[in-house]
């Protein structure tokens, strides 16, 4: 069996806060940045004439259907951006935030791209009603670009309809990422037909240039992050597993090596998405959080069987070649401002805090975990070992939660607050790392805030897709 990893401090932050300052200022910059160029677009169809022929029926509906669809234009390139795993967007948003406003932007294009197509094409028929269906299957037939628009809407639906809570639930997490690969190819077929037929997009040498160079950014971004980067990441450092180790009742521990992995630039908290070769479904992504402090050497993830591919890793074997995507996430030092950490986590979640258990830097007694789970206390040595050498404080919270709206086990009387102000009193002060399933997260995250603590010092990741 691998031996706990000796802890090392190994994030600190020089000077604390800087990163968490920046990364601000970048989220600032990107909302600024998507209502200018939504600003422009309504300027534009203002320009053309927009408002005014907002006074007749059909001329009317046609300039309903410009401007929705520039917006929903605008908007898609934002979509496939918040995705596009760049880098400083990644460090500044987080995956969680990042997907959350992916979902709403993505929502939002697409029901303005519908409501272009019903208005632009019910204005072209005249505005009457009867006579759309024939419009429409003339746009279709007559002009360049529209058969591969169409058959970009298609992939386009399928990717909305499996992002629906209810079809959600009813897909394995594999199978939903794969189908949501179809957006990349939905935005492309979508393409031809706003540039060849778009009036609004071609009809001055500065919309060209603006929308040209939008979408060449936007393709750019992806084949360089979601595709290059990877490939020469996994060129680099070539990573293989070293050893399993089992953890508990459906847990392993699955510690990995390779090349230069100092040139990484992973930090204790971060993830990636894992493809372990010689498997069964081995091209499906899964993400897994690091569980240990990554020390230039190896790397240590720690994987719960809950699925088809997180059940594959508790067979995996030594030798067994690795391609990764990553880092990602903000559950790092990076977020970090403050000297006083609380970390917080249910069951598996408690992969990352135990990585920012080890890898932080802060004095003995600044650092408290509480840990709730079921049966079995994951990490209960090595936690052991790092509350005798760091001065982490940590509060067991075992047994089963106490009801649907409680995040803690059996504890005795009192609310959650109550608790959790008897354990961490000067929580307001603290940076405050919560992991765990999204329900879960959820009610602490409603205790912290009426403990006093901002939504820039909670800094959270859950179980969701």
């Amino acid at each position: 069996m691998t031996p706990p990893r000796a802890s090392r401090r190994l994030d600190a932050p020089a000077p604390l806060g800087r990163r968490a300052r920046a990364d601000a200022v970048v989220r600032q910059a990107s909302g600024s940045l998507l209502w200018l160029g939504l600003l422009l677009v309504t300027y534009w169809w203002a320009a053309g004439g927009g408002i005014q022929d907002l006074g007749a029926w059909a001329s009317g509906l046609t300039s309903v259907g410009r401007l929705t669809g520039l917006v929903a234009s605008v908007l898609l390139l934002a979509q496939v951006a918040l995705m596009a795993r760049v880098p400083r967007l990644e460090s500044a948003f987080g995956q969680d935030r990042l997907a959350h406003l992916h979902r709403i932007v993505g929502f939002t294009s697409f029901n303005l791209m519908l409501a272009h197509v019903v208005t632009i094409t019910w204005g072209y028929a005249g505005g009457q009603l009867p006579g759309t269906p024939g419009t429409l299957w003339n746009l279709t037939v007559n002009y360049p670009g529209m058969l591969l628009a169409v058959a970009g809407t298609a992939c386009l639906v399928m990717v909305v309809v499996t992002s629906l809570r209810a079809a959600r639930r009813r897909l394995r997490y594999e199978s939903w990422h794969l189908l949501h690969l179809y957006a990349y190819l939905g935005v492309g077929l979508a393409l031809p037909h706003q540039l060849w037929t778009g009036h609004e997009l071609t009809s001055s040498t500065a919309r060209t240039v603006f929308w040209w160079a939008a979408w060449g950014a936007v393709a750019g971004a992806v084949l360089i992050w979601r595709v290059g980067v990877p490939l020469a990441v996994n060129l680099r450092h070539q990573l293989r597993v070293t050893s399993v180790v089992p953890e508990g009742h459906g847990i392993v521990s699955v510690y990995l090596t390779g090349r230069r992995l100092d040139l990484l630039r992973a930090e204790a908290g971060q993830f990636f998405t894992w493809r372990f070769l010689g498997r069964s479904g081995w091209s499906r992504a899964n993400p897994y959080s690091l569980s240990a402090a990554p020390d230039g050497r190896s790397l240590r993830i720690t994987i719960q069987a809950v699925g088809d591919g997180s059940a594959e890793a508790l067979r995996l074997h030594p030798g067994t070649r690795v391609l990764v995507e990553g880092p990602y996430g903000r559950l790092s030092a990076r977020s970090r401002s403050r000297g006083k950490v609380a970390l917080i986590g249910a069951g598996v979640g408690v992969t990352p805090l135990r990585a920012l258990a080890e890898g932080l830097d802060y004095a003995p007694g600044d650092a408290v975990l509480l840990q709730r789970y079921g049966d079995d206390r994951l990490f209960a040595r090595e936690l052991d070992v790092l509350t005798h050498e760091r001065g982490l404080r940590v509060v067991p919270l075992p047994g089963h939660r106490r009801g649907r709206d409680s995040w803690l086990g059996e504890v005795g009387h009192g609310s959650d607050l109550d608790h959790l102000h008897r354990w961490v009193p000067d929580i307001a002060e603290r940076d405050v790392y919560v992991c765990g399933p999204t329900p879960w997260a959820d009610l602490v995250v409603e205790d912290l805030t009426s403990a006093g603590v901002t939504p820039d010092h909670i800094h959270l990741e859950t179980f969701a897709w």
